[in-house]
């Protein structure tokens, strides 16, 4: 039995996996046998102590002592080299640096390993979409920022230096919103839930679907946000398969709990954009769209999948 994190700024999510086949099984072939969530530490110490008792919570979820699991893998924000367990710069865990395998392997007596979380939930992803007659496909996260992560062949691809994804700080028009980045209309600048929120400058506890809200009621500024939102989430779209050639690209993360009001406007600027293209028509964008189900454990599974596969099963570079 395999343990399966994904620690965010806010929650964490944790999953018991095993193989629906008691012999084994590939990672395709996983079952979820427990799920637990709870809020998330701030701080490393913090961080490990969530970790910890949600560890003991599943353990009595399934009647099973700690030492039972065999592995645990861990999705975090924050940069993670590959195969490894330390992660760093995760600034909205407030962790500078921190090696997961250190912290927790002495504690629990299993292999650690640590992936970024928008690549974890890309593996995950892929095995809740059927990975076996989708041999390639691309994780788009909407979130607080904008990340994708790409499975191949049931194989995550991290790039040569782990790039790989980084679509955010693709800038899509030269004089469009200043981004973070220091760049102006990056598809983050236009899509990303802080971005969107900054920019609305309205107090609410949900900014972008108080934005969805009022462009419902037609005030001109939301209007004009829902509009970029869509326009820059349909350029990532554009970005990847125009990039990868990727069989599907699957929408994920806080943004996308909108449902269709926020994919409707997203597949109506990509077929906009095709109707001007024989190219882009040809290319069927929009059928190669999808959403993933909300509240799906994506990045808690795909955590645990990596980390029971060592680095030369799990990764390759390219």
């Amino acid at each position: 039995m395999r343990l399966g994190f994904d620690v965010g700024g806010t929650k964490t999510d944790a999953v018991v996996v095993a193989p629906s086949d008691p012999r084994g099984g590939d990672a395709a072939d996983q079952r979820i046998l427990a799920r637990v969530r709870r809020a998330t530490g701030w701080g490393a110490d913090a961080v490990i102590t969530t970790i910890l008792d949600a560890v003991d919570e599943l353990a009595a979820a399934v009647d099973m002592p700690p030492a039972a699991f065999t592995s645990l893998g861990v999705g975090m924000p924050g940069q993670v080299a590959s195969g490894g367990a330390v992660v760093t710069h995760a600034v909205n865990l407030g962790i500078d640096e921190l090696d997961l395998a250190l912290a927790l392997g002495p504690r629990l007596g299993i292999p650690v390993r640590a992936e970024n979380d928008v690549k974890a939930a890309a593996v995950g992803a892929s095995v809740l979409r059927g990975a076996d007659t989708l041999p390639s496909m691309a994780y788009l996260n909407l979130g607080t920022g904008i990340a994708a992560g790409f499975v191949h062949g049931g194989r995550l691809w991290r790039g040569v230096h782990g790039a790989a994804g980084e679509v955010g700080h693709i800038s899509v028009d030269p004089t469009g919103p200043l981004c973070r980045c220091g760049q102006r209309g990056c598809i983050e600048a236009f899509s990303g839930g802080a971005a969107v929120a900054e920019r609305w400058g309205r107090p609410a506890a949900l900014p972008v679907r108080d934005v969805f809200d009022a462009a419902d009621a037609g005030d001109p500024l939301a209007v004009q946000l829902r509009r970029g939102l869509a326009y820059g989430v349909a350029s990532a779209i554009r970005v990847i398969v125009l990039s990868t050639d990727v069989d599907a690209v699957v929408l994920g993360g806080g943004v996308t709990a909108l449902g269709d009001r926020m994919l409707r406007p997203v597949l109506a600027e990509l077929d906009t954009s095709a109707a001007a293209s024989p190219f882009l028509r040809s290319l069927r964008l929009s059928e190669r769209v999808d959403l993933l189900s909300p509240g799906s454990p994506a990045a808690a599974l795909g955590a645990a999948i990596l980390g029971a596969e060592s680095e030369q099963e799990a990764v390759f570079h390219g």
